[in-house]
């Protein structure tokens, strides 16, 4: 009964490491900061600007009530913006403009250096 429990452990903790909840292909900029709040959802900006969260494109006219129908009932909603470092900084301004309206919060995420 042990062993199989552990081979259990074991299966679950390779399970989950193998998962990457965000696949979208982004080369993130580098960073030395960390957080430790996780984030209630994930907005990708690929390198050809196509957008998508939680790993569903989402047309940019459509960013802001997919936000809401995924995190708007939430007390402080808390939205990663993964971000290919080559895209124009407007683009996380459009981002960050929708984020502001609804009052939610928003980190920028990177890579460790």
């Amino acid at each position: 009964m042990t062993d199989l429990m552990f081979l259990l452990l074991i299966f679950m903790l390779l399970a989950t490491t193998l998962i990457n909840p965000n696949g979208m292909p982004v080369t993130l900029p580098r960073s030395t900061n960390r957080i430790s709040e996780k984030p209630f959802t994930t907005v990708s900006i690929t390198h050809d600007l196509r957008y998508y969260v939680e790993g569903e494109e989402v047309p940019f006219s459509r960013l802001e009530e997919t936000l809401r129908a995924k995190v708007g009932h939430l007390e402080e909603p808390l939205v990663s913006l993964r971000m290919d470092k080559t895209v124009q900084v407007d683009e996380l301004v459009k981002v960050y403009n929708i984020v502001k309206a609804n009052n939610y919060k928003m980190i920028l995420a990177t890579q460790p250096l």
